[in-house]
């Protein structure tokens, strides 16, 4: 924030002088500045946390308005070990802003930083870090950085973002300590969380940029995790990795084939360059090795793709300069359809992105042509946007296109901003010099501008007819002719000297002409602009070269007005002519070759775009938009000649380490990942192809599934034995669930696949679960184990149909995706027969879980509509019962109609790419749905305890239709059974010790009042339950409600309160591990219970 003076003292106001009190902290209408904040400092040294922490709100609402608070320094800075979190929270806020500016009594406080290093809230821990780095004292340099490396092994993410952000204040403050903070950077770059890695790439800029090194180990993590960072960290993080691919990678267009060359030249090459490119011999071409690109580099371009549909255009610019310095000519055009987006954005960001589409216009035509008419100019557009489009338009003109961008110039011309007319006559200059075609007619349609009342139009006609009349030296005598009669009436210094020229250099060309207008010049001599005197000296020197009877006495007197003028410039010039011209007993050799040097054929002057040598710049830099250098600036590299070895980024796995189930599915993933996928790809692919295919975007998932879900499934194997033995009330399922968590997650791609493609288990399937039999204690589990194991060796015994027949018996094995009635036609039958079977499941898994029946209502949500989806509309709910091929998804029920009259055949899903850890497991494949016919299919979903949506593909034999199913956050949980002191437990760790599951930013307290339906205890109940799918946990207290619930994905603990009060008012607490969900949590519940 801004360390100016408040607004009062910027007055001059003197001590003691009586003022309005405008600042509503102040204590009344009128006060004196020293007793200005008399009442926030009682507030302050009162003994109650109501009273301090209403201060500090005031103060901290007092510096958002700009408002001066550093005098209240001392008296916040004695709070900073208040026991109340939420005012310490507060002051923390405060110090951050201050501690800069009152060094002195901010070290006085270091010890109380130092303890909230310590601090169990999460918060505390990184506004005390905060705090310190912005204590700008040498002295305390070795404190700092002992905090920076504690807070970077820290359990929060937060906090060790916050620890990145302090590396560049300590570098800043003390350099010496770079070879410590770039270990604690290399620390931070091996982080997997999203939350940490922006912040950490941004710190690494910031200290060791040619560090690259750094970043092999962590590019494959980078890409997988770029979709999930926050958009300031992609930006960051974008602009870093296309500096490293420009030093790790081959130039993909460095060995262009002939095809792409002749493709190419209608929008890239010149007519020039055409010619040149048609003599040499075919069989040269070929030679070159066919370019491959590097799986790494191909990595890179496809997550970065997505980003396009970035709502930031500084995320959308990163992207769009990354394709642009890194892709393969083929596939660059897919950024123009986003950069023409940005263009509907705000003027500063027009302003930005037409600078870089004017860049990138020069060198890719052809991939912004299709979007012209997005480029016409708007009378509400600003001057500076105005000439941008300008620019943009003229780079993209072509034979092609040309008659329509002038037509669309010729309606500019006639705008009343003059500057905007002047650049425009400049671009019909310019494309008049690029295409020989239309040069006639754009030098006739200048020639009728002469003509035209405004005098800038005409100036600027001048200015451009000069230049294309070098070109064009068959129409010089007509123009010339009409162009000296404006000489009296031209006013603007550039013209008068442009047409000054004209005359001089093809004065032959007009001899009756040029003498009478260098008489009309001589007369007016010392009263022209200096840059119209030099060409009238020009003028009178080539007049006496070529006619020296008529001119030579006006030479003279030129020359005699321009030895006593004011300006050297025009002094020295006429010297140096008259010895030069004029011959005498002085002039030398130089006297006999003066008609050579004056008159000498001057080469046509050439017109290029002011944007043609800003490419050296790295696209959307500061530097590139100043077309100059800018403090900070890391230089593109150029590209290898050789490619470097790429086996730095692979990552060693450590023999003694044993990988767990995610890591081995991550490995089997990867390998067609990184080849046969990479090998297929060839260098000329389109940049607008399809999507990914379904194999190929089941592999991008997983594998970024693998690397953004890491941190949470190395834990996962842990808690689920703990909870076995403490939750006491469903130990049978618990129990079977810690011994058999290992051998699920090692199956669970395995069953996947199997269940998809209708074979039977595989040998490591039915290992995984005899040693995870082998393993249990109690009778009950394995005896259950027994028949599981039975049910699911039995090979099947006829053919298809055989394999989807059902039985109630077999209700209970979980090794089919779906529950399927029997039936002739397997998978149709009538709605009643649907509603009674939907979820019907023999297992101990699926009743331990629930402590009670659920009392909320199970809500349907639509699909895909019956027109949408041409007669097919489909439904679905949240069963609220686990999933039996895996526990970590969410069960859905999914309910077909055939609404036409023809038969829908081999209904299935298509696994789109979807959020890094999010996966799927479709429903099986429905053969036929009869006209009116209706079928249920359940499917599975890993929502990653996250809100978004899981996208895929609903095909029939004909169609696919694009849908996604986005989860109430109420429905991303399991109820659990606890008793009350349980509950208790959980949450008096929260609050005396560290060492309790739920730390930090994990408690929302919110007030309401309850609606007037709401207001019953089966209510209350109904209301919670139908919003989260929790269960109720017995409360001694009648107006107390307390649920409880894990998450399905990771196991998080969900602990809900709600305390009634008078007159419908009540109190609600969540506790989530999960803080997102926890918020979202409350909202719903209050909505829930207060409308």
């Amino acid at each position: 924030m801004s360390s100016a003076p408040a607004y009062n003292e910027e007055k001059g106001s003197s001590l003691g002088e009586p003022e309005y009190g405008h600042d509503p902290a102040s204590g009344g209408i009128f006060s004196s500045d020293y007793k200005r904040h008399d009442d926030l400092k009682e507030m302050l040294d009162s003994n109650k946390d109501s009273l301090k922490l209403e201060a500090m709100k005031r103060i901290v609402a007092m510096i958002a308005r700009g408002k001066n608070g550093s005098e209240l320094f001392p008296a916040v800075v004695k709070n900073v070990a208040c026991k109340n979190i939420e005012v310490k929270k507060l002051v923390y806020v405060y110090l951050v802003r201050y501690a800069e500016e009152q060094q002195d009594l901010a070290l006085l406080s270091i010890s109380t930083f130092q303890r909230g290093l310590k601090d169990p809230n999460q918060l505390i821990r990184a506004s005390a870090l905060r705090v310190l780095s912005s204590i700008r004292v040498p002295i305390i340099v070795p404190i700092m950085m002992l905090a920076i490396k504690e807070a970077a092994s820290d359990m929060s993410p937060y906090v060790r973002k916050t620890a990145a952000h302090a590396i560049p204040k300590l570098y800043s403050l003390d350099q010496d300590q770079k070879d410590q903070l770039i270990e604690v950077i290399e620390k931070l770059l091996a982080d997997k969380t999203t939350l940490v890695a922006g912040s950490v790439v941004m710190a690494f800029e910031e200290v060791c940029p040619e560090r690259i090194d750094l970043i092999h180990k962590n590019y494959r993590k980078l890409c997988n995790l770029l979709i999930d960072v926050e958009e300031w960290g992609q930006v960051v993080i974008i602009n870093m990795l296309t500096r490293y691919a420009r030093t790790q990678f081959l130039n993909p267009n460095h060995n262009e084939t002939l095809l792409e060359e002749n493709a190419d030249k209608a929008f890239y090459g010149s007519d020039e360059e055409d010619s040149k490119q048609e003599e040499v011999d075919p069989d040269v071409l070929p030679k070159p090795k066919p370019y491959v690109m590097d799986p790494d580099h191909r990595l890179l371009l496809r997550n970065t793709k997505p980003l396009l549909q970035s709502r930031n255009a500084a995320v959308v610019m990163a992207v769009a300069q990354l394709y642009f310095h890194l892709a393969p000519k083929a596939e660059v055009g897919v950024i123009a359809k986003a950069l023409v987006r940005l263009l509907r954005s705000h003027s500063e960001v027009q302003f930005v992105v037409l600078q870089n589409v004017a860049s990138m216009s020069i060198k890719r035509r052809g991939m912004f042509e299709p979007h012209l008419k997005s480029f016409y100019i708007r009378s509400t557009d600003p001057t500076q946007i105005k000439v941008l489009k300008l620019e943009v338009l003229t780079n993209l003109a072509s034979e092609t296109n040309i008659s329509t961008i002038l037509r669309e110039f010729q309606t500019y011309i006639k705008s009343q901003d003059k500057d905007f007319v002047a650049a425009t006559i400049q671009a019909i200059g310019r494309c008049a010099t690029n295409i020989d075609e239309v040069r006639d007619t754009c030098l006739n349609g200048l020639v009728q501008l002469l003509s035209n009342r405004d005098e800038l139009v005409v100036a600027e006609s001048v200015v451009v007819i000069k230049k294309l009349l070098q070109m064009q030296p068959a129409q010089l005598s007509d123009i010339i002719r009409h162009m000296a009669k404006l000489i009296d009436n031209i006013m603007v210094p550039m013209a008068r000297a442009s047409i000054l020229w004209l005359i001089g250099e093809y004065c032959e060309h007009v001899p009756k002409i040029a003498p009478d207008v260098l008489r009309k010049m001589a007369s007016s001599f010392t009263s022209e602009e200096d840059i119209v005197k030099l060409q009238i000296i020009n003028l009178a020197a080539k007049l006496y070269l070529t006619n020296s009877k008529q001119t030579k006495l006006l030479t003279q007197y030129v020359l005699n007005l321009a030895k006593y003028d004011q300006n050297y410039d025009i002094r020295d010039r006429a010297r140096f002519i008259r010895q030069l011209i004029v011959p005498s007993e002085k002039s030398g050799l130089l006297n006999k070759h003066a008609k050579k040097l004056f008159l000498a054929q001057k080469p046509a002057p050439v017109l290029e775009s002011s944007f043609k040598d800003r490419d050296h710049f790295q696209l959307g830099s500061l530097s590139h938009l100043l077309n100059s250098k800018a403090s900070g600036y890391q230089e593109l590299p150029d590209w290898p000649e050789a490619a470097p070895d790429p086996s730095v980024r692979n990552v060693e796995v450590p023999e003694w380490t044993k990988p767990s189930g995610r890591e081995k599915r991550k490995e089997k993933v990867e390998k067609p990942f990184y080849s046969e996928s990479e090998e297929e790809t060839e260098p000329t692919e389109s940049a607008d192809s399809d999507s990914l295919g379904p194999s190929e975007s089941g592999s991008m998932s997983e594998s970024e599934s693998a690397s953004g879900g890491d941190e949470e499934s190395n834990e996962e194997g842990k808690p689920k034995k703990k909870r076995a033995q403490k939750d006491k009330g469903n130990h049978k399922e618990e129990s079977e669930e810690s011994g058999q968590s290992e051998g699920e997650e090692k199956g669970k791609k395995h069953k996947a696949e199997a269940s998809s493609s209708s074979s039977p288990p595989s040998s490591s399937e039915s290992s995984s679960e005899d040693s995870s039999s082998e393993s249990k204690s109690e009778d009950n589990s394995e005896s259950d184990h027994g028949k599981k194991r039975k049910t699911k060796l039995t090979p099947p015994k006829s053919g298809a149909l055989k394999e989807k027949e059902i039985s109630l018996l077999d209700l209970d094995d979980f090794s089919e995706p779906s529950v399927v009635p029997t039936s002739p036609s397997p998978n149709t039958f009538s709605k009643s027969l649907n509603l009674d079977l939907q979820g019907l499941n023999l297992s101990n898994s699926a009743l331990s879980e629930v402590s009670s029946p659920s009392m909320g209502s199970v809500k349907t949500y639509e699909l895909l509509h019956r027109l949408t989806g041409e007669g097919l509309s489909v439904q679905y709910q949240f069963t609220r019962r686990p999933f039996s091929p895996d526990q970590a998804m969410v069960s859905i029920q999914m309910h077909f109609t055939n609404n036409s009259e023809m038969e829908i055949r081999h209904l299935h899903v298509n696994e789109l790419k979807q959020q890094p850890g999010i996966r799927m497991h479709g429903f099986k494949k429905i053969d036929v749905l009869q006209p009116d016919g209706v079928a249920s299919e359940t499917m599975g979903i890993d929502f990653c305890d996250s809100t978004q949506a899981a996208n895929f593909q609903l095909c029939s034999q004909i169609r696919q239709f694009y849908v996604s199913i986005q989860p109430p956050v109420g429905e991303l949980m399991m109820p659990i059974f606890m008793a009350e002191n349980s509950f208790k437990k959980e949450q008096e760790q929260l609050l005396n010790t560290s060492a309790g599951k739920l730390m930090g930013m994990n408690e929302i307290n919110e007030k309401l009042t309850l609606a007037e339906r709401c207001r019953s205890d089966q209510a209350i109940v109904q209301q919670v339950m139908s919003t989260a799918n929790l269960g109720r946990v017995p409360c001694g207290q009648s107006n107390e409600y307390k649920f409880a619930g894990r998450t399905v994905s990771a196991g998080a603990l969900v602990l809900v309160a709600l305390v009634t009060k008078d007159r419908g008012a009540a109190q609600l607490t969540v506790n989530c591990e999960k803080m997102v969900i926890g918020t979202m949590m409350v909202k719903d519940i209050m909505e829930a219970l207060t409308q």
